[in-house]
């Protein structure tokens, strides 16, 4: 097939985070950019991912306060909750944003949007309809879907996913959840402290990939707000009830309730690309990628959530840049896969970047580690938030490795670790870093003082007493 002569600087497929991100750089830097979309702008993020389910968190958190405000001396009941208004709310919350990944928005950018479905036809040529794309460089940012476990009888139940769960309407009386990572555990605290009855259900336990001692305060939380745990549990099937979904685990236990929502992951959405005839190769349903975010066609780029590993927005933007070095500039420029911190917004949140302990340990790196508990900081007394700690990660000499939080705020306090490990700094940099009291920021420095302390052994404190001639006791 002879191809026209190649019409676009950069061809990106999809409009998530990674995708808009990646549009509205190549624009801004004089690129001819063609948008290629088949639902519609903003993604996962926008519309089923970060911005709804923060939104609920909130939500969930206000009401929270409402029935908890009696530990602070005040008086104060919170009303049955509407969960039709909430969800109003979270679309309210939507629409305020949606301008800015609107199409209009990006069209002024000089960007030029297209809705339709995109399929390879050829190593450099993209079928868009009845239309052929041709461009220097394609990215792929077509983004993940929800993973449907092959449960027996799952098919003729009304699930709920991400994608769905957000459009409910009517009030949630028992939601029963399949998962315990970041989703299932976000989505069913969020909605036992909005009054719904919860069950969760797991073959692993809560937040597996987690040192079991800080998400140990997550579950401890949950069995405290009421949330009905089955942990280290298999499903073995579900069928309809006349009040909603009956699901079975293998221990013969039977599980009543009116929804049921599918938290068990993502999967790369890489299905009808027509991949194969754009020599772009794939292994176990994810594509085959170098460090430069390159696939095997190296005129093919991707990123975000289909290229992974890590299904984060921000890491979406991240890898966002790298492809726009390596398509503009031609820059060997390679994507950082390591020191990616994350956050589960449960209540406690939980935090991580870099090495956690078992990392270390599995690993056989040679380690220390210290921690700090919240119930031990001024400010999270004053505020009540007492639940959690800090914990640290670091080489014999005190180089930071990795570091977990796992309270109130921790997704802004780990901020401080990512700089200096990103920075390759030394626990005393935190240690000597003056912090604001009473703050929960000054976890960081007191978890930091702790290796200051464990150097001062008593033959240690002798021989400065003895050298200084100081008078002190024992």
């Amino acid at each position: 097939m002879r191809l026209q002569k190649t019409e676009y600087d950069l061809c990106i497929i999809g409009g998530g985070a990674a995708g808009l991100v990646t549009a509205a750089g190549a624009a801004a830097l004089g690129a001819k950019v063609i948008l290629i979309e088949k639902h519609r702008l903003g993604g996962d993020c926008l519309y089923t991912g970060c911005v709804p389910s923060k939104a609920l968190i909130h939500a969930a958190g206000v009401a929270n306060t409402v029935n908890t405000a009696q530990q602070f001396g005040l008086s104060a009941s919170l009303d049955p909750v509407s969960q039709s208004a909430v969800m109003q709310r979270i679309t309210d919350v939507i629409k305020t944003i949606e301008p800015n990944d609107s199409p209009e928005r990006f069209r002024a950018m000089g960007v030029e949007v297209v809705f339709a479905e995109a399929q390879f036809i050829a190593q450099n040529c993209l079928l868009l309809e009845d239309r052929k794309i041709t461009a220097r460089k394609f990215v792929l940012a077509t983004g993940s879907r929800p993973f449907i476990p092959p449960i027996s009888g799952l098919a003729g139940v009304n699930y709920l996913t991400n994608e769905t769960i957000f459009s409910v309407t009517e009030n949630i009386s028992h939601l029963i959840v399949i998962g315990s990572g970041a989703m299932g555990c976000e989505m069913a605290q969020s909605f036992v402290r909005l009054g719904a009855k919860v069950s969760l259900l797991s073959d692993t336990a809560i937040l597996a990939g987690e040192d079991a001692d800080m998400s140990g305060v997550v579950e401890q939380k949950f069995i405290k707000d009421g949330i009905d745990l089955h942990l280290n549990s298999i499903v073995d099937s579900v069928e309809k009830n006349e009040c909603g979904v009956s699901v079975y685990l293998d221990d013969a236990t039977v599980i009543n309730g009116t929804h049921l929502l599918v938290a068990t992951g993502r999967r790369a959405n890489i299905d009808k690309l027509g991949l194969d005839k754009a020599d772009v190769k794939t292994a176990k349903g994810r594509l085959v990628i170098d460090e430069r975010l390159r696939t095997t066609n190296k005129k093919i780029f991707a990123c975000g959530d289909v290229a992974g590993p890590y299904l984060f927005t921000h890491m979406a933007e991240h890898q966002a840049g790298v492809v726009l070095r390596n398509t503009l500039f031609h820059l060997p420029a390679k994507a950082q896969n390591k020191n990616i911190p994350w956050c589960t917004f449960t209540a406690p949140e939980l935090a991580r970047v870099g090495l956690s302990e078992l990392e270390a340990q599995q690993a056989g790196v040679k380690h220390r580690v210290y921690v700090f508990p919240f119930a031990e900081l001024d400010r999270g007394i004053i505020d009540g938030e007492t639940e959690g700690m800090a914990k640290v990660i670091t080489s014999p000499k005190g180089k930071l490795l990795g570091a977990c939080i796992v309270g109130h705020h921790a997704g802004e306090l780990i901020a401080e670790y990512v700089l200096a490990i990103s920075q390759g700094l030394n626990i005393s940099a935190l240690s000597n870093t003056i912090h604001i009291y009473p703050t929960l920021a000054q976890i960081n420095k007191h978890v930091a003082d702790q290796r200051m302390k464990e150097s001062l052994t008593s033959s240690r404190k002798k021989w400065i007493k003895r050298l200084f001639r100081l008078r002190g006791g024992q």
